[in-house]
């Protein structure tokens, strides 16, 4: 007879599957369910089902109330770095976002013409080194405030005391991308006292065991 338990994937010692996390970062960045399903290849129907598999196993009834929830995976290198800061520091500027109408276009205006060292690009983002600043690409269909990110090493200790100052944030700290190096890009995104867009951004690397 065969043992039908030890067969198919183990069960995942996180409270999401790799796949459901990747769902929510994408959520907690503010995209759409059709935008998620266009950039991961999958269907509309596939979204739909991971972010409400997330819903349930984290105990929440909406959709936005994925924005604010402040969970880190187990996998994530930040999970894995035990700093502890008495003091937020507000690194210099780390990027600036600016939305284009042709990507493709952009992408070669900037390397060609202006002599931009290209970084890296996935999907219809490009990211570009100016004098130390990254240049972040983005479509966009009309004209808007370009954002800043600024940078700090502990992104969810600055939210907090940022916030303690009365800041509201838009979302809950959240990784956008993991580079093939293990190093994991985290941004959390906050208005000024005009309603301009900012953004606190991280760079975590994964720490080598001991």
């Amino acid at each position: 007879m065969n043992d039908r338990s030890s067969r198919g994937r183990p069960p995942d010692p996180d409270i999401l599957t790799p796949t459901e996390w990747q769902i929510v970062e994408a959520v907690r960045h503010g995209l759409t369910n059709r935008r998620i399903a266009a950039l991961r290849n999958v269907s509309l129907d596939a979204v739909k089902y991971h972010v409400s598999n997330a819903l349930t196993k984290l105990g929440l009834t909406r959709r936005a109330q994925l924005r604010q929830w402040p969970g880190v995976a187990l996998r994530s290198a930040l999970r894995n770095r035990h700093e502890t800061r008495d003091t937020m520091k507000l690194g210099p500027v780390g990027q600036i976002a600016r939305g284009v109408k042709n990507i493709e276009e952009a992408r070669t205006w900037y390397a060609d013409v202006l002599g931009l060292t290209h970084l890296y690009s996935f999907g219809d983002l490009a990211f570009f080194d100016c004098g130390g600043t990254r240049l972040f690409l983005s479509p966009s269909k009309g004209e808007g405030d370009s954002i800043f990110y600024i940078q700090v090493a502990d992104i969810h200790a600055a939210q907090n005391q940022l916030e303690a100052r009365g800041v509201v944030f838009i979302n809950a700290p959240h990784m956008i991308h993991k580079h093939d190096n293990g190093v994991e890009e985290w941004m959390a995104f906050f208005n000024d006292n005009e309603g301009r867009p900012l953004a606190l951004m991280a760079q975590v690397a994964q720490v080598a065991p001991t």
